[in-house]
């Protein structure tokens, strides 16, 4: 029996980046040989093992065979004649497809190595295509080492469009796209998983309602880079330096989805697009099974950016309505969140990507005046039931016109 570190630890050692996991294989074992040792048997559809110590995970050398659609139509087979090698040829990528014997040495069948030197993300072999989840996480490994110059090899983003093309993406549940997408808004350049995914027609076919933004042009003098949806990335891009928060980030993705309904003959200009966009919110989160808080904080960035960007405009009153719909009069309101969204905005566009946001400012401003208005005053006039929430109104919206005149 001989165990070897494999995956992402083995990976990111030699790019020089921290891991924090470390996962291995082991040859020449049965599963009793683990139980003998006191490993903890943890896995469901092929062996795999904690280790009785560190709690590392062991899984023993194993191959697969295509028997169904989708991600989990596999055959596995494991047995102490599985080789190292074969092991390491069912894996996606290069990258992923290097181990190291305990003495230090590398197991690199594949040339993994090379692809790292090379900043490049290329299948292991043809086998590839059976798996259509590979798609989702090639696309997720390009948006986390985009910053260090790694790309996808054309020969792989067309084993991409190929597994598109042959509709294997529809066989994925749609949680599981959800993990892999939620996963990718996290890493450091979330905007590249959605262009790898357009690259390779998985944008339309997983993402329609981002995909259709493609094309559509907006107003050179607000927005210089024109097409809504290289603007959309480009929100993305800004969306993840303000903020490591996922919601963030997919309202950021999702805040100009009604663009893509605006009738031809208004183009470029896109009035009613916040209204417009609920229903492609709602569809899409609905369809990806997003959690409730991405899909309210989406739902909040569609409809009320453009007020916040005309915040300076607005009447005491619909300056209240802003602050209430956005959550700024609740202690845990998602209301910094939106802002974050709604300064992403306003720098996704050609020549604005480090221009200020006073906006933000004004607004939390205006929310520590409204918020500074309570019921003990009115409760000590003699005020009771909706007379106090009443009063309540009156006095933030008369406190908001005096701010906003100042």
């Amino acid at each position: 029996m001989q165990t070897y570190l494999v995956g992402g630890a083995v990976r990111d050692a030699l790019l020089g980046v921290p891991f924090h996991e470390r996962d291995w294989v082991v040859v020449g074992a049965t599963p009793q040989d683990l139980l003998d040792q006191g490993f903890t048997p943890v896995g469901k559809d092929f062996p795999v093992f904690l280790h009785p110590e560190t709690k590392e995970e062991y899984a023993l050398a194993r191959t697969e065979r295509k028997q169904g659609h989708g991600y989990t139509g596999f055959a596995v087979h494991f047995e102490p004649s599985v080789t190292l090698e074969e092991d390491l040829r069912r894996r996606d990528l290069t990258i992923n497809a290097i181990a190291q014997h305990p003495d230090g040495t590398l197991i690199d069948p594949y040339g993994g190595r090379r692809d790292l030197e090379q900043r490049v993300l290329r299948h292991v072999s043809e086998a590839f295509v059976e798996d259509p989840l590979r798609v989702l996480r090639t696309a997720r490994f390009a948006a986390r080492y985009a910053p260090l110059g790694f790309r996808v090899a054309p020969e792989t983003l067309e084993l991409m469009a190929t597994i598109t093309e042959q509709g294997e993406l529809a066989h994925l549940a749609m949680e599981r796209v959800w993990v892999e997408t939620e996963r990718a808004l996290r890493e450091d350049d979330p905007a590249t998983y959605f262009r790898v995914l357009r690259d390779c027609g998985a944008l339309a076919a997983l993402f329609p309602e981002v995909d259709a933004l493609f094309g559509v042009p907006q107003r050179a003098e607000y927005h210089p880079e024109v097409d809504s949806g290289v603007h959309t990335l480009m929100v993305l891009t800004q969306a993840a330096r303000l903020s490591d928060r996922s919601e963030v980030r997919w309202a950021a993705l999702l805040h100009d989805l009604g663009k893509a309904d605006t009738p031809r003959d208004e183009l470029p200009r896109h009035i009613g697009h916040e209204k417009r966009g609920l229903r492609r919110v709602n569809t899409l989160c609905d369809r990806i099974k997003a959690p409730n808080a991405h899909r309210e904080l989406a739902l909040t960035a569609c409809e009320y950016h453009l007020l916040a960007h005309r915040c300076r405009e607005l009447t005491g009153k619909t300056l209240l309505r802003l602050l209430t719909a956005t959550g700024a009069l609740r202690p845990e309101g998602r209301f910094d969140a939106f802002l974050a969204v709604c300064e992403a905005d306003a720098r996704g566009r050609m020549g604005k990507e480090d221009a200020p946001y006073p906006q933000a400012d004004y607004l939390r401003e205006a929310r520590d005046i409204a918020v500074g208005i309570t019921a003990k005053s009115f409760v000590e006039r003699g005020l009771q039931g909706k007379d106090i929430g009443e009063g309540i109104a009156r006095e933030r919206v008369r406190r908001l016109e005096a701010f906003r005149r100042r």
